[in-house]
């Protein structure tokens, strides 16, 4: 894998991030941050989840800033921690689902996270997918289920947004137990607790399916202390942030 950073930008407004290598691809893809939205404290201040507690109305204007922002719609779906994919053109709000795949370029697709690894597999001029992947979504296989809808692995380009850190992910024994065959991911933390690397996992899960290492980028940013990035494990409750990727016409 290889790692890289994400670019402040500015789009109608309001302070996003995005990435150089996805530019290349032709391939808008944006991550969202806390600011630039109405929500109060602790949601402050662009939540774009609907679950988390806050005001229905100011979670309406902040997803409305984005698209503005974006100048698309953007698919989101009911994510449920699995590993079912849904295709963008019949997906809404209620669809249950972890991945989202799009073969078009009308749709922006996203995924709402809080230290969850926000992972997009773009296949240049052919197809891009998001993928919604915590512990429990990259035991279930959410990335390979979403990788087996590309027809070659060799040309997906791979992209592992801001999630929380190995060093700042305490688990224990009943999680670390289903990550046995990504030992590298896990640290020794004390008696009967470990550190994950999530995003990690979703590496080695990619290349031995087939994705080239160095097409497996992994952001430089992190959740870590839920400062820039939402983050569940530093306040609850708290907000989420979008991953959102769209293949240019």
């Amino acid at each position: 894998m290889r790692r890289v950073a994400l670019e402040p930008r500015e789009l109608g407004g309001l302070p996003l991030y995005g990435l150089a290598e996805a530019d290349a691809l032709g391939v808008d893809l944006v991550v969202s941050a806390r600011p630039g939205g109405v929500s109060g404290a602790p949601y402050g201040s662009l939540n774009l989840a609907t679950h988390v507690g806050d005001d229905p109305a100011a979670v309406a204007e902040n997803r409305r800033r984005l698209v503005a922002a974006l100048g698309a719609p953007i698919v989101l779906v009911r994510q449920v921690h699995g590993a079912r994919v849904a295709d963008a053109a019949a997906a809404t709000e209620t669809t249950e689902a972890d991945a989202l795949l799009d073969e078009g370029c009308e749709r922006a697709l996203g995924v709402l996270v809080a230290d969850c690894v926000p992972l997009a597999l773009l296949d240049p001029g052919r197809a891009v997918a998001v993928v919604h992947a915590g512990w429990r979504g990259l035991a279930a296989g959410a990335v390979p289920a979403a990788l087996a809808r590309f027809a070659d692995p060799a040309r997906v380009v791979a992209v592992l947004g801001p999630s929380i850190s190995g060093p700042a992910y305490q688990v224990g024994e009943e999680v670390a137990g289903r990550f046995g065959e990504h030992a590298s991911a896990l640290a020794p933390d004390g008696p009967g607790h470990w550190r994950l690397d999530l995003r990690a996992v979703a590496a080695e899960q990619l290349e031995r399916l087939g994705v080239a290492s160095d097409h497996v980028l992994v952001t430089a940013e992190v959740t870590d202390g839920g400062g820039t990035f939402f983050s569940d494990r530093a306040e609850r409750p708290t907000g989420r942030f979008a991953l959102v990727v769209r293949r240019r016409p």
